[in-house]
């Protein structure tokens, strides 16, 4: 006769994650803008000459090393913070088992941290990359966009005046928690209809 012991409670599975897509260095996207470019480079040398073809190759060509550089230093920030970060820190505070406050807390990171689309984004690959889940990071960029500081202390406060910021901003406030929780709705049906980012 044989004893059965109490098995002790399975833990839930855990929830379904975004694998990245393996992408190729040239694909149909990069081919159009090829072609697109050099058809309106062969428009503008047979139409208004070589010397003006030259004058915007060149302008253009300071601009992409301009911005090259910029992209550089931010890809390093991302993947700077991405060692920095202790990933039990973000998985508590923003990671999937972090509900509303770490949707709060995204939220808080995208309205006070400075800088460009090129440091942004890389910083929101970093933290999906240590522990971060999709909805607190859809809120971290949608908070950067509609509310971040800069912005309004650069931009709109001197176009628009401190009234139009302020009721546009608390307009625009629980948005960012609702992207977030949005997408962690839906991110669980992509993963398992795709098992990958779409």
């Amino acid at each position: 006769m044989t004893v059965e012991t109490p098995s002790a409670p399975t833990a839930p599975p855990p929830p379904p994650t975004f694998k990245r897509r393996k992408r190729k260095p040239f694909d149909w996207s990069t081919a159009g803008i090829g072609i697109m470019v050099i058809t309106a480079a062969t428009v503008v040398y047979f139409r208004d000459g070589p010397e003006r073809f030259f004058d915007i190759f060149y302008h253009d060509l300071r601009l992409f090393l301009d911005v090259l550089a910029k992209v550089a230093a931010g890809c390093l920030i991302g993947a700077f913070l991405a060692r920095l970060l202790p990933r039990e820190l973000v998985a508590k505070w923003i990671g999937a088992e972090s509900g509303i406050v770490g949707l709060l807390v995204a939220t808080l990171l995208g309205i006070f941290l400075p800088g460009g689309p090129i440091t942004i984004y890389p910083v929101a690959s970093a933290l999906l990359f240590v522990g971060a889940d999709v909805g607190a990071t859809v809120a971290f960029i949608t908070s950067w966009t509609l509310l971040g500081y800069t912005r309004a202390l650069v931009w709109e406060i001197p176009f628009f005046g401190l009234d139009y910021v302020l009721w546009r901003s608390l307009v625009a406030l629980p948005l960012p928690l609702i992207a977030g929780l949005l997408a962690r709705l839906i991110a669980p049906l992509i993963a398992r209809r795709w098992g990958e980012a779409p």
